[in-house]
């Protein structure tokens, strides 16, 4: 089952250090950024961690004024007011405010700073990943996912950025929170610290119990999530399939199925998850509550001063907020090196073989064949070889038709000879030289390919033509569309040339998506054109229409045509017959059906009314 677009299931990373380590390699040329952040995190937490003892201080002072007051009131002095010292209780509260306001600054200014290195980082991953997909062979792409590629390149970016962001300056927070509330609450009183440290295996105790079972109930979340978005996406992608075939009541269960499942799951996920803080916070009231008591009797005792109290109450509860960050963090931390560890996969991966330098000589240096096969053989698996000892000559202007039984290797001769896989043995040759020896981009410039399914960007019509050759003018663009007979049904639109195709351009019909597509690869006016199964998806009559135009636009230009309607290549110069990945026949086709062999039982099948091809 495929995962739908809101599955994210937290994964654990194979190698954590490795990839920890690599990833922190990434970040090297930010380490100066990354060191002032720190350096900022630290004196943020050092002036809010002091600023509570400091505090205590004014109400010391304070306390002392009420104390003393009522000394000499028992004495029999007379006193207009109490005999507090304002001036300095309002000098502690300035210090307090200027070192809150000056913890606030910092944290901010680290927050931006790390804002904008994790953003980097992200950016030269995002970067990096894009051009190794450009190196990738196809063969990568033929047994990896969009989907899955997507999720990389999306999701996996998104949580290393959101990570890198938060965590690397919350952790280093937490961690100086946690050993600097406990270092200040050590130098007010060794015995009410003993007390605070109670709470510390208990939190953990919450930790190491909820935690883990909120994971797992997330991860089931997240995995019904994704059957769920599977089954609306599909339900809605083929609707009119399930009302044609009156599956709307079963489409209906299935989907009640799913959400029943998943509302379960994440009712529990959330009602586990919800239940940390609470049990964190019954916690820290059962810690506060045994330090107000024994502080009261201390401050009774005259052992602690009440601004020292109410110092150590602050640090209470400042105490436990770092253990449960750090418990959330590791979740977090997991799941991003895993992110991390999925995007070096790729990273990882083998490039295709390198460019050559080579150039392509003249067309006049054909030496009479402007593509030859030369004991051609391929295997996409090693121990399954598809294509073996196939030999091929075309001359500069030829129609070569390539036909078949579905698996006899005809899509194959076309990614061997656009160089989408190269050849296990034997040589392709283009103009007399081999292929391998000029690179890809150089070779692909001199040719052009519609495939069965059509490829439209959002954008105009018009600019989806011209990506055939983006220098084309506009007069070639519309002369290219009348050739594909595209021209008419584009002008009979609302905006004409100038309409927007939506996502999966499916604001048009399937033919007509394929009459632009083939008007693509005219204004592309490539030396040699492929036509893979290009009319398979349209009408008899726009196939009619095609191969006129095929006639005039194709005179003097080389051709192939992969096709499994034998009609649309009658007209071809040289029919190449496949089957198992040889050359089984050759000729044209009035001598393929007095040959009376394998091409005219394919013939046969298709015209003979039993529709067996």
């Amino acid at each position: 089952m495929r995962n739908g677009r809101g599955s994210a299931t937290k994964q654990r990373p194979q190698n954590f250090w490795k990839t920890t380590g690599r990833l922190f390699r990434y970040m090297k040329r930010w380490l100066p950024g990354i060191f002032v952040v720190l350096i900022f995190a630290i004196v943020s937490v050092v002036l809010q961690i002091r600023t509570p003892k400091i505090l205590g201080q004014a109400t010391t002072e304070l306390f002392k004024g009420v104390m003393k007051g009522q000394a000499q009131l028992k004495a029999g002095i007379g006193i207009h007011s109490l005999p507090i010292d304002f001036g300095k209780i309002g000098h502690i509260l300035v210090v307090v405010g200027v070192m809150y306001a000056g913890a606030a600054i910092f944290g901010i200014v680290q927050q931006l700073i790390m804002s904008w290195i994790s953003q980097r980082v992200v950016y030269r991953l995002r970067r990096d990943l894009k051009q190794k997909m450009q190196r990738l062979p196809i063969s990568y792409y033929d047994t990896h996912s969009n989907g899955d590629l997507m999720s990389r390149m999306a999701n996996d970016m998104d949580n290393i950025g959101g990570t890198l962001q938060q965590t690397l300056s919350q952790m280093v927070t937490s961690v100086l929170t946690f050993f600097g509330v406990l270092y200040m609450m050590l130098t007010i009183s060794g015995w009410l610290t003993l007390v605070a440290l109670i709470s510390v295996p208990l939190s953990l105790l919450v930790v190491m119990i909820v935690a883990p079972k909120s994971q797992r109930f997330f991860a089931s979340q997240q995995k019904n999530l994704g059957l769920l978005n599977d089954t609306v996406e599909e339900t809605y992608a083929g609707h009119t399939v399930v009302k044609t075939f009156n599956q709307e009541a079963e489409a209906q269960a299935e989907f009640e199925e799913h959400n029943n499942k998943y509302y379960h799951s994440a009712w529990k996920a959330q009602f586990v998850s919800s239940l940390i803080f609470p049990l964190m916070n019954f916690v820290k009231n059962l810690d506060y509550l045994a330090v107000a008591v024994i502080g009261g009797i201390q401050v009774a005792n005259g052992t602690v001063s009440l601004g020292n109290v109410q110092a150590f109450l602050q640090y209470t509860n400042q105490f436990s907020q770092p253990i449960t960050q750090m418990a959330n963090l590791t979740n977090t931390i997991q799941a991003t090196i895993a992110s991390a560890e999925r995007i070096f996969a790729v990273l990882d991966e083998t490039d295709m073989s390198p460019e050559a330098t080579g150039t392509l000589p003249e067309a006049t240096a054909a030496n009479g064949n402007v593509i030859e096969f030369n004991d051609v053989a391929f295997q996409y698996v090693p121990a399954n070889p598809l294509i073996a000892d196939f030999n091929l000559k075309v001359k500069p202007g030829e129609m070569v038709a390539i036909v078949g039984p579905t698996g006899a290797g005809k899509t194959t001769i076309i990614n061997l000879l656009e160089r989408f896989y190269d050849v296990r043995s034997g040589e392709i040759k283009y103009r007399g030289q081999n292929t391998q020896s000029v690179s890809r981009p150089e070779l692909r410039r001199h040719f052009a390919m519609v495939l069965q399914d059509t490829w439209l960007f959002t954008g105009s019509i018009f600019d989806n033509i011209k990506y055939g050759r983006e220098d084309a003018t506009d007069d070639e663009v519309y002369a290219a569309a009348k050739a594909a007979h595209a021209d008419t049904f584009i002008r009979q639109l609302p905006e004409g040339y100038e309409t927007v195709l939506n996502e999966a351009a499916t604001n048009i019909s399937q033919g007509q998506r394929q009459l632009l597509t083939i008007a693509r690869a005219f204004v592309a006016d490539p030396d040699v054109l492929i036509l893979d199964e290009a009319t398979s998806s349209v009408d008899t009559r726009t196939e009619m229409l095609i191969q006129h135009a095929m006639q005039r636009l194709l005179a003097g230009r080389t051709s192939f045509v992969v096709a499994h309607r034998l009609s649309t290549i009658q007209n071809a110069e040289n029919i190449v017959v496949m089957n198992h990945g040889h050359i089984v026949e050759t000729g044209n086709h009035d001598s393929l059906l007095a040959a009376n062999g394998f091409y005219a039982d394919l013939y046969n099948s298709q015209f003979s009314g039993n529709n067996l091809a």
